[in-house]
């Protein structure tokens, strides 16, 4: 299994448990048998949109155990298998919400997520010839990023980042917000160009992270500024997407406050200036900069611009699918900080 696939289907699976055990508090005796769901038949309190949405979550599933597993089991065993893992580990986190008063266990569910790894596991093995050694996606992989082993895991913090714009309760690309777990910073009222600045600080430096990390990763001679403005651009869609999809179609481009547009406008300059500094530069500044923007988001004040967009936020069906991306936001910039510590080290130690 290619190092890339195995990563990504662990931290995948990873974050399946953690949303469907969200929030992961509140344990308790079932008071009878975890397995009662089984016998209960179809719930009616389920909705298309909850089955739809256990579909979609379980698709990348398949997608990811197809593509790991086809080589070694042919197309058919790889869906097979991959579609008895989905109900495997879908029946296994089903029976744990038998033990959470927030979460209710449902054959319905089981079903539905069945169907989504068996759907992304037929989708899987379609990709797979494009995805293989001498596949096209596959050229062009190797044609943009490093092949070694390290690079596969800055490819994960690429498409974790992407996945954590999903979250609209966080400034632009904001990211490493711990305030739930501290005491909030005290202070009095301030004005509207504070926040503005603020908001252009956070955005501005984790877009020089992000650019930095990608840039490290890069393959020589890749495009890397053009790379890193496509990642950008390809941010600000999710982010849009989130706005429409999780609250009003309008409110789209509710991101796009004065503050965030200042800071895309420095962190765009500040990629295309220092994506020319020498590697080892690059990582060592890129893992300053993390902290530095992590620290600043922890330590600044509510922003009211937020609170009031989120008035129209019905979170709903979206309650547990907003904790995941609350998580991911908050651990990418420590995962990234480490990450570019452990290349620099590397690089030191190839240079010594």
């Amino acid at each position: 299994m290619p190092p890339a696939r195995r990563l990504l289907l662990v931290v995948y699976v990873l974050l399946v448990v953690y949303a469907t055990l969200y929030p992961l508090s509140g344990w308790r005796d079932p008071g009878g048998s975890a397995l009662e769901f089984l016998a209960a038949g179809w719930p009616r309190h389920r909705t298309a949109f909850d089955l739809w949405a256990n579909v979609a979550g379980y698709a990348p599933f398949g997608v990811l155990a197809a593509l790991s597993l086809r080589a070694r089991l042919g197309a058919i065993g790889a869906v097979l298998a991959s579609a008895a893992a989905g109900a495997t580990l879908s029946l296994a986190l089903e029976t744990a919400q038998a033990f959470l008063p927030a979460r209710i266990p449902s054959l319905a569910d089981v079903a539905a997520n069945v169907a989504g790894a068996l759907v992304g596991a037929l989708l899987g093995v379609r990709l797979a010839p494009a995805l293989g050694a001498d596949g096209r996606l596959a050229r062009w992989r190797a044609a943009l990023f490093e092949p070694a082993a390290l690079p596969h895991v800055g490819l994960a913090l690429v498409a974790l980042w992407l996945f954590a714009q999903l979250n609209p309760a966080t400034l632009l690309f904001g990211a490493g917000d711990l305030r739930d777990l501290v005491a909030a910073p005290a202070g009095g009222a301030h004005t509207a160009e504070f926040f503005v600045a603020l908001e252009a600080a956070v955005a501005a430096a984790n877009l020089i992270v992000f650019g930095l990390l990608v840039s490290a990763i890069a393959a020589p001679g890749a495009p890397v500024r053009t790379l890193v403005f496509a990642l950008a651009l390809a941010a600000l869609a999710v982010r849009s997407a989130a706005y429409a999809l999780l609250m009003e179609t309008h409110r789209a481009l509710a991101w796009a406050t004065p503050g965030a547009l200042a800071g895309l406008a420095a962190g765009a300059l500040g990629v295309a200036l220092l994506a020319g500094l020498a590697r080892t530069a690059r990582l060592a500044l890129a893992a300053v900069l993390a902290m530095a923007a992590t620290a600043l988001v922890n330590l600044a004040p509510p922003n009211p611009y937020i609170a009031e967009t989120l008035r129209v936020w019905q979170q709903g069906h979206f309650l547990h699918f907003n904790g995941l991306t609350r998580l991911v936001a908050a651990a990418w910039p420590f995962a990234a900080a480490a990450y570019l510590i452990v290349l620099a080290a590397r690089r030191e130690a190839r240079l010594g």
